[in-house]
């Protein structure tokens, strides 16, 4: 009778154990998935989501304001280092426009590129804002052919701006529309971000034409 009575005493004393042990295994559990964790076996997350966990303080800037913004001050400042800076020292104008297209170029990839990629709230969402997104020494190589793109577009358009203004003023002992950071800056820019929406544009007229090729062709297929 005692024999059974302490038998059924420890009796209850499993379940705390049980518990302990099924609380331990999903611990374990829950450490594997996370270290385990990537984009090929993690759940999609939706952007309202994310939204609902990032900062609402503060002033927010619509996202192609704060690229615009980003993009003409560092051409602002590449104008002030190179245009205004080696002025003094490089007297032909096409050699300075030359190196300051290379400075611009590499400004582009290592600098601005780098920072949209980092601000980016998820992978490549950024990407849009760039016209060469791709990485790497061939990355750094495109961006300085594009800007020898920009700046011929830029300088073009300073000259039709002063011809313009020299008509209408009739002065010519002085140039109306000199070089300065914060105009050059937004020029660059407004020529960059034209360049950007008409590649983006072009993209889609051509994906618009494969889709319509590849519907036709399954049709006669049918």
């Amino acid at each position: 009778m005692a024999a059974g009575r302490k038998k059924k005493d420890h009796q209850p004393e499993r379940e705390p154990e049980r518990e302990a042990a099924e609380y331990y295994r999903l611990k374990t559990k829950a450490v594997e998935d996370l270290v385990t964790a990537d984009e090929s076996n993690s759940p999609r997350v939706s952007t309202e989501e994310l939204n609902k966990y990032r900062s609402r303080r503060g002033i927010h800037l619509p996202a192609w304001l704060k690229v615009s913004l980003i993009k003409a001050w560092f051409y602002g400042s590449v104008c002030f280092f190179f245009l205004w800076g080696l002025g003094v020292y490089v007297a032909d104008q096409l050699d300075l426009l030359f190196v300051t297209s290379i400075g611009l170029g590499m400004v582009t990839d290592l600098l601005i590129n780098t920072l949209l990629r980092y601000y980016a709230e998820t992978d490549g969402a950024n990407d849009r804002w760039m016209m060469v997104p791709r990485r790497g020494v061939v990355g750094l190589l495109l961006n300085i052919l594009y800007a020898f793109v920009v700046m011929a577009l830029v300088v073009t358009v300073y000259t039709l701006a002063n011809l313009l203004l020299l008509s209408v003023s009739r002065q010519t002992d002085a140039v109306p529309l000199g070089v300065e950071p914060i105009l050059f800056g937004l020029l660059y820019m407004g020529v960059d971000t034209g360049l950007i929406a008409l590649k983006h544009l072009l993209g889609r007229i051509l994906t618009d034409a494969k889709s319509k090729a590849s519907t036709a062709r399954k049709g006669q297929e049918k």
